[in-house]
Order: structure tokens, then C-alpha cells, then sequence
């Protein structure tokens, strides 16, 4: 399974961008998507998430200005990035998971995708 984001760039404070992440294969339906970017300790921090089921869920800095969304039928999700701050700036990795029962029963990641926003 390959995972390849797009969409990222630069963009000044106030901007929008929407990233784009295609999935290769035929079971794009069964997974929960999620976007992260880095965090301390060599972590990634979970940006916005969406389930096989279409149930979302947002980090706390990103909720209201954010929105992630998936096209089963394009094997694509996405995440519309509004009034972007300079803190958003970062790599955004794009996730895949498939679950067994709460088990992940298998995990996938893009190669990441810049976003700078300027002040």
C-alpha cells in the first residue's frame, strides 16, 4: 500500500491549503485516515482523524480551522486547512490504519508533505 500526499506549500497567515493523500489498493474503504505532524520526542502528533465510518476528530489548535474528509470512490482524503497561523508551519504526514476488532492490524504512512505559513 503507497500513500502519497499532496498539496502542501507556502502560504501567508490567514491562507488556506488543502492537502491531498491517495491510497493505493482496494480496501481504502476499510480505513480509518488521519493526518499527524511531528511532535517532541521524535512523536508525531495526531492533526485531524477520520474513521471508515466518517467519524472525525480534531487536536484541540486545529478544531474549527481544519477539515478532513475522505472520496472512498477516489481512494483520497483530505484535509482543507483554513486561517493557517504560523505555528501550523510543520510536515504533514498522511496515515493509514486498518483495524481488527481495536487491534491495528496493519499501519501505513506517506512521505510527508510541507506546509510553511508565513506571518
Amino acid at each position: 500500500v503507497q500513500l502519497v500526499e499532496s498539496g502542501g506549500g507556502l502560504v501567508q497567515a490567514g491562507g488556506s491549503l488543502r492537502l491531498s493523500c491517495a491510497v493505493s489498493g482496494s480496501e481504502f474503504a476499510s480505513y480509518a485516515m488521519a493526518w499527524y505532524r511531528p511532535a517532541a520526542g521524535n512523536r508525531r502528533e495526531l492533526v485531524a482523524a477520520i474513521s471508515s465510518t466518517g467519524k472525525v476528530d480534531y487536536t484541540d489548535s486545529v478544531t474549527g480551522r481544519f477539515t478532513i474528509s475522505r472520496d472512498n470512490a477516489k481512494n483520497t482524503v483530505y484535509l482543507q486547512m483554513n486561517n493557517l497561523k504560523p505555528e501550523d508551519t510543520d510536515v504533514y504526514y498522511c496515515n493509514a490504519r486498518k483495524f481488527w476488532l481495536t487491534r491495528i492490524e496493519s499501519e501505513y504512512w506517506g512521505q510527508g508533505t510541507q506546509v510553511t505559513v508565513s506571518s
